[in-house]
């Protein structure tokens, strides 16, 4: 099924809500305007926006959503797998297959013959093989590890076929490893040499070779002459530089400073479409939410996740972040979905949440926690804006802590906080909210959840292959979420790129990775 290219424009944006397994309400024509009659062009550089620098080229230290490195990745190493973000069908791309024949227990992946590296070994079963088992090295760092360590051996049964074995059967797996640095294959023979050698000649077979990387301002790859697609890439080269403030992502697009852009905020969107450049957003469920740590007091009690819950009021929180141009999750799941259930999220109520506060603190266990909060201007505004929230009740004590990047990440890895943001962005529901749920998932759960029934929901889930079974599997889920309270859901994730009117060939699968390959210029 082909992806075709959807600009949103403002009035259907706000009117919209852009939810999973839907592309938008009442689009009169998929196939408008950003679509091009003839044949792509070749030639010409590609200037393009990313919104986080990587701490390394080694593709276990990217990460293959729209908020990290995709491009990069997808660029410099190809893609295994990809999938239709409308229907989750899965397709391929360096892979020919990745299928299961007993229910997810193993899975057998078959590579194109002939396959080779820039620096001209192969790249065959052994080289994925090498790849994935050194994600499950602690030292590496790795947060595929999530992804890669569902995987219990794996066996090179001939230079294009590897054999898998599930520590547990899951027929929903290749969702979850495509979302990952999985789907990326680097040269063994490079990667041996060391960080610091392969970050300066990065040695993969993707469309795109490295030329530059001046840290802190822009990585500059070009054409790969010997990648296995051809004609693609269509491109000469791409330059990609790192935006993280949001402001100043739009103003480099509405000013041209930049072709194309990967984009989080909406009230962004919003302004691109307004300003007639193209947008395309990938529909999610669940989203984003300060999640309260189960481990520690006061959210060890469920009495204090309640009371939070019930005295922050996430519109407001919109309203001062996002100047309420973002889209708060009422349920779980959207209406569209077919994992919808009427199970909203609790809405403020500030008499019951004071009764929750005063009940603890008469029994010594008054409500005081840090929230951790990463130091972009969005993360630390709504950290802000929840504790503005709980400052107008009697026995709250919140503070806020807003670090750089790496140092709040080793605080939520080693679980040193009271609040902390974290998500559960699902397409496919498995991989997103078992991983953040489980009590068995250790890397993923920030939150420290450990429900038994929730558990037997989740594993229900992820086994199920019809969707009246997962439905009522999901449902459950949804029904201990409420219980439980893990955090204040304040964001649904927008997936989204933006693009100027001489860029063509726009392509995204999973969490908005861009396909590098199949992008084109034309005035």
């Amino acid at each position: 099924m082909s992806r075709k290219l959807r600009p949103h424009l403002a009035a259907l944006a706000a009117a919209c809500s852009v939810v999973l397994f839907t592309a938008a309400c009442g689009a009169s024509d998929p196939d408008n305007a950003t679509h091009v009659s003839g044949e792509p062009v070749a030639g010409g550089t590609l200037e393009a926006i990313q919104l986080t620098e990587p701490r390394s080229l080694d593709p276990a230290k990217l990460n293959n959503t729209w908020v990290h490195q995709s491009l990069v990745g997808n660029a410099l190493y190809g893609a295994l797998i990809t999938n239709d973000t409308e229907t989750l069908e899965t397709t391929f791309d360096l892979a020919a297959d990745f299928s299961t024949a007993d229910g997810g227990a193993t899975f057998t992946l078959e590579l194109r013959p002939g396959l080779t590296f820039t620096d001209g070994t192969p790249l065959d079963a052994a080289a994925v093989k090498y790849n994935w088992d050194r994600l499950l090295d602690p030292a590496v760092g790795s947060e595929a590890i999530r992804q890669a360590s569902q995987i219990a051996t794996s066996e090179v049964v001939s230079p294009t076929t590897l054999e898998i074995t599930m520590v547990a059967p899951n027929p929903h797996y290749p969702e979850a490893a495509m979302a990952s640095s999985m789907n990326w294959i680097a040269s063994p023979t490079a990667l041996e040499k060391g960080r610091e050698a392969f970050d300066v000649d990065p040695v993969g077979a993707g469309p795109f070779t490295f030329t530059e990387w001046r840290r802190g301002d822009v990585i500059k790859l070009e054409k790969n002459p010997d990648y296995y697609d051809a004609p693609k890439p269509y491109l000469d080269a791409i330059e990609v530089r790192t935006v993280a403030d949001v402001n100043q992502r739009a103003n480099t697009m509405l000013a041209g400073g930049a072709d194309l852009s990967s984009e989080t905020n909406r009230g962004n969107i919003l302004k691109a479409d307004e300003a007639g450049l193209s947008t395309e957003i990938v529909p999610t469920g669940g989203g984003l939410f300060m999640g309260m740590n189960f481990r520690q007091a006061p959210f060890d009690d469920e009495r204090a996740r309640r009371a939070v819950a019930l005295a922050v009021d996430a519109e407001a929180v919109n309203n001062a972040v996002y100047k309420g141009e973002g889209l708060v999750p009422v349920t779980l799941y959207p209406e569209e979905s077919p994992y919808y259930e009427d199970l909203p999220f609790p809405e403020p109520d500030p008499e019951t949440a004071q009764q929750l506060f005063d009940e603890l603190a008469a029994e010594g266990k008054p409500v005081e926690f840090t929230i951790l909060a990463y130091s972009t201007v969005e993360l630390k505004g709504v950290a802000e804006a929840i504790q503005a929230q709980l400052s107008a009740f009697d026995n709250v004590d919140v503070k806020v802590d807003a670090l750089e990047f790496v140092q709040a990440a080793q605080r939520v890895t080693t679980r040193d906080f009271g609040m902390a943001v974290t998500s559960a962005v699902a397409q496919d529901p498995d991989f997103a909210l078992w991983t953040s749920f489980h009590s068995a998932s250790e890397v993923g759960n920030v939150a420290g959840v450990n429900d038994p029934e929730l558990d037997a929901a989740l594993d229900a889930g992820r086994i199920a292959t019809s969707v009246e079974d997962r439905k009522a599997a999901y449902a459950n889920v949804q029904e201990r979420l409420l219980a439980l309270n893990p955090g204040i859901w304040y964001a649904r994730a927008t997936p989204s790129v933006v693009w100027d009117e001489t860029v063509h060939g726009v392509d995204v699968y999973t969490l908005g990775s861009i396909m590098p390959e199949e992008l084109w210029i034309a005035g």
